[in-house]
């Protein structure tokens, strides 16, 4: 299990706006800052689609802490 505090602190590097979502832009971007030229718009679009649960287009940060406690 993660820890929650760790977890918040990672998301909030990803949600650049401070909405409480992230967006694919978001994520993408966040990962170019990181290092990682490599994460194409589609790419991004897989990864928030895969730990969207409600089918919004956004990472919450619930949606996040439940994909890192799979």
């Amino acid at each position: 299990m993660a820890d929650i505090e760790s977890a918040r602190a990672t998301f909030n590097k990803f949600d650049v706006n401070g909405d409480g979502f992230v967006t694919a832009d978001e994520y993408s971007a966040a990962m170019k800052a990181m290092g990682d030229a490599f994460v194409t718009a589609s790419v991004a679009d897989a990864v928030i689609a895969s730990k969207d649960a409600n089918g919004d287009g956004l990472m919450s940060f619930d949606e996040f802490w439940a994909a890192l406690n799979k």
